[in-house]
């Protein structure tokens, strides 16, 4: 078990994180505002935390070895696919984004199309950006919930984004996710393609099943 002094002067609180229960959810007297979100969470770089809509914070575990491996591998690959295409920006799994809904969310894998992200003021590029991402990867750990993270991907749809991928290892299937439309299943596919949202993006799913 071990203790993390999450405080902030507005909003004090002590986090007590035992791995066999997290992710762990705290519901403030008052939820906090997206400026104290923000210093609860430098003050706090060892927490990996989400605000839900409702003003709920959600604790999660650290990522384990393979699973940040595997989340290296996504990145990588949508990061040389990005440089060469140019016409938007890669984030990876430490980037935090304010959701129209007023959730705060921090995707495995991100990206925006550039007029997007130029529209931002450079305060908000700095802090939580106040937007949904057009392309969003949720890469399932052996601690998150199926049903959980199918609820997750179903929100960055409502909320603005074009294409969504909750990729499971374990059970080597994508589900694809895009606006008024039904998820699409694939089971153990070699590659996944982000046509036409993102064009010619291939990922490549050997290296992570």
């Amino acid at each position: 078990m071990a203790s993390a002094p999450a405080t902030t002067a507005a909003h004090p609180v002590s986090i007590v994180a035992d791995a066999t229960h997290l992710p762990m959810r705290a519901r403030l007297a008052s939820p906090m505002s997206d400026e104290q979100l923000w210093r609860f969470c430098r003050a706090n770089p060892a927490l990996r935390v989400e605000r839900t809509a409702d003003g709920e914070l959600v604790i999660m575990p650290p990522t384990g070895s393979e699973t940040g491996r595997r989340n290296f591998v996504l990145t990588g690959q949508l990061a040389a696919w990005a440089e060469a295409d140019g016409s938007g920006v890669g984030f990876d799994s430490s980037t935090g984004f304010i959701l129209p809904n007023g959730a705060e969310r921090s995707p495995d894998m991100a990206w925006i199309r550039r007029e997007r992200w130029d529209a931002l003021t450079p305060d908000q590029r700095e802090r939580f950006a106040p937007l949904c991402p057009d392309f969003v990867v949720e890469l399932r750990s052996p601690s998150d919930s199926l049903d959980g993270l199918l609820d997750k991907l179903s929100e960055y749809l409502t909320n603005g984004a074009r294409l969504g991928w909750l990729v499971d290892p374990a059970a080597r299937r994508v589900y694809v996710f895009r606006p008024d439309q039904a998820i699409e299943v694939l089971e153990d596919p070699p590659t996944v393609s982000g046509d036409p949202e993102l064009p010619g993006f291939r990922l490549q799913t050997r290296a992570i099943f």
